[in-house]
């Protein structure tokens, strides 16, 4: 198991020149970084693989940034979008040596209303029909989709675990995983240890934030049910820590972060890995 951590936390958009953030990452104690690509043109991925090998730090994971336009239950155009934005991500995960596109990788994020429960199926297939041929595409090259559920001021789509599990079911790929995030999780699932072994073998990708999306483990959360499951279906995946802050504009208006979470940032990554190698019985 690697810990690693969310490049949000400092900086939107990640560009090729963000990589001078990797070497302070590695001297933390970082295993992995987890690189948002806000637009694909924003990076060169044998550049950042560069930088990364320098500093002795591992591309985790990619971020799938589901902003306006990219949607695979929206308009034709919408879903065109999203899947070509989807599949470059592959090709730069595979390029990159990184293992995992991750986030929610169904719809834009904010598109959250009462819908009707026709127009749930309606969207749900077509969600899957567009899922499938990029399942087909990242299987070939070697990268897992890790869908992530969002809470419900988020998306309306997919919430829980049990919502995400019958997705991937529906899609059918051994490139299609479920990524679970602490955060989320908190208002949406009425207890994290029993939704993580339910997700048991589909786990392939975890968040773990705070309660507030501040530092994990100076937060209300129970960590230790949480690592007991992780430990029971033998996750193997990444700990990142994805929250966010004020200090980075973009971010913390999407996040809806209207005050500092946290005195300073570093004390999230810092504090943040020291907590979680404490939960975790590592050194």
């Amino acid at each position: 198991m690697r810990f690693g951590i969310n490049s949000f936390l400092y900086v939107s958009p990640f560009t090729t020149a963000s990589v001078k953030l990797f070497a302070q990452f590695k001297k933390w104690g970082f295993d992995t970084v987890e690189i948002p690509v806000e637009a694909p043109e924003h990076i060169d991925p044998v550049a950042v693989k560069s930088a990364a090998d320098k500093a002795g730090l591992a591309i985790g994971s990619i971020c799938a940034c589901m902003g306006p336009g990219r949607d695979f239950r929206g308009t034709a155009e919408e879903q065109k979008t999203a899947s070509v934005y989807v599949k470059t991500l592959i090709d730069q995960a595979a390029t990159m040596g990184c293992p995992s596109v991750i986030g929610p990788i169904y719809s834009v994020v904010g598109k959250a209303d009462a819908v009707e429960e026709k127009e749930q199926a309606r969207e749900f297939a077509l969600v899957v029909k567009n899922l499938k041929p990029l399942a087909k595409y990242a299987e070939k090259k070697g990268v897992t989709l890790c869908i992530e559920p969002l809470n419900r001021f988020e998306t309306d789509f997919l919430n829980t675990t049990d919502k995400g599990l019958k997705l991937i079911k529906a899609v059918g790929s051994k490139a299609v995983k479920l990524h679970l995030d602490t955060f989320h999780m908190n208002i949406e699932e009425k207890n994290q240890a029993a939704a993580i072994i339910k997700a048991g073998k589909h786990l392939a990708h975890f968040h773990a934030c705070g309660s507030d999306r501040g530092t994990p483990g100076g937060d209300h959360i129970d960590w230790k049910p949480i690592v007991n499951a992780l430990r029971k279906i033998k996750y193997k995946g990444d700990v990142v820590i994805e929250s966010f802050t004020t200090d980075v504009k973009v971010i913390a208006r999407a996040a809806a972060i209207w005050r500092k979470i946290e005195p300073n940032r570093n004390d999230i990554a810092v504090k943040g890995l020291k907590n979680l190698k404490r939960f975790f019985g590592k050194k």
